[in-house]
């Protein structure tokens, strides 16, 4: 009888299958953020002059400040996010991102959204909850519809002293006051309403996750995945030795390498991506970090 070895790669068809079916959520999910977003933009927020902040924000503040087309707004003010983007997070991120972005100011002209309330505190809650929603799915498929989080993660990278959010903050105090002058006081206070919406809805489309997620992967090809971690993505790794065998099939010990590396939200769909091309059967388990600083955090360049 000869037994299979434990290193032998799993068939290429059911990589491929696993790939594509990767590929057509992720898709799914970029598709659903898009038409959520649409609909809080144009559908609630266009026809009342509310906001969101980020980059989308400052493109309706110069739409209305100079009457330039919004879709042409996204576009422009996020381009220097996108350029961050392929520096810190590679190509595929930028790509993903900038098709997104693109995406949605195509569906801003081509979608014939209702308006679907004059109502101004309902307008305000509801264009946040769809842009929150919007955002969030986008985010679960591994691309951003608003540029300025990339920023954020980047001075976040350089820095100490200030989380994400904390950036994120201070950019949307700055454009909600450049609103009330623009827009008017009564605009501005909705429009932080709207933000506050988007906010909370983008935190419970993303299941809670954090600035920082935990991700600890057991897998019998975990050489592999760890040089994919620190060669690709460029984080670090700690590597815990342990038991396997525990469960249903009796207390066969075996001896297994146990990854532990810290990501960002942004980047967990690419490392989950990442180990099940290499290891399908592999058991991941992630955690949601406050915070964390040290280590290889601020991330290395590639060569």
């Amino acid at each position: 009888m000869i037994l299979p070895q434990a290193n032998t790669p799993a068939p290429a068809k059911p990589l491929s299958i696993q790939a594509f079916r990767t590929g057509a959520k992720n898709l799914s999910f970029i598709i659903a953020g898009i038409l959520s977003a649409g609909m809080g933009l144009k559908g609630f927020l266009l026809s009342s002059h509310f906001i969101d902040g980020g980059a989308t924000g400052i493109s309706m503040l110069l739409a209305a400040a100079l009457g330039l087309p919004l879709s042409w707004g996204l576009l422009l003010i996020n381009l220097p996010f996108l350029a961050l983007g392929y520096r810190q997070m590679g190509v595929r991120f930028a790509l993903k991102s900038a098709a997104a972005i693109a995406g949605l100011a195509a569906c801003l002209v081509l979608v014939p959204y209702p308006d679907v309330t004059p109502d101004l505190l309902i307008t305000a809650i509801f264009g946040g909850v769809f842009i929150g929603a919007g955002i969030g799915l986008a985010m679960r498929g591994g691309a951003v519809l608003d540029g300025t989080e990339i920023l954020a993660l980047l001075i976040n990278r350089n820095t100490s002293l200030l989380k994400v959010s904390d950036i994120i903050l201070i950019v949307n105090v700055f454009i909600f006051g450049v609103a009330a002058f623009v827009l008017g006081v009564t605009e501005a206070l909705y429009s932080i309403l709207t933000y506050v919406a988007a906010s909370k809805t983008l935190d419970f489309i993303l299941t809670g996750i954090e600035q920082y997620t935990g991700v600890t992967i057991i897998s019998n090809h975990s050489e592999d995945i760890r040089e994919a971690i620190t060669n690709k993505l460029g984080r670090g790794v700690t590597i815990y030795r342990g038991e396997s065998g525990f469960g249903k099939r009796g207390a066969h010990r075996e001896e297994r390498k146990i990854i532990f590396t810290v990501v960002t939200r942004l980047e967990l769909p690419g490392l989950r991506e990442e180990v099940k091309r290499l290891d399908p059967n592999a058991f991941i388990v992630q955690h949601s970090v406050d915070d964390a600083v040290g280590g290889m955090l601020k991330r290395r360049p590639l060569h």
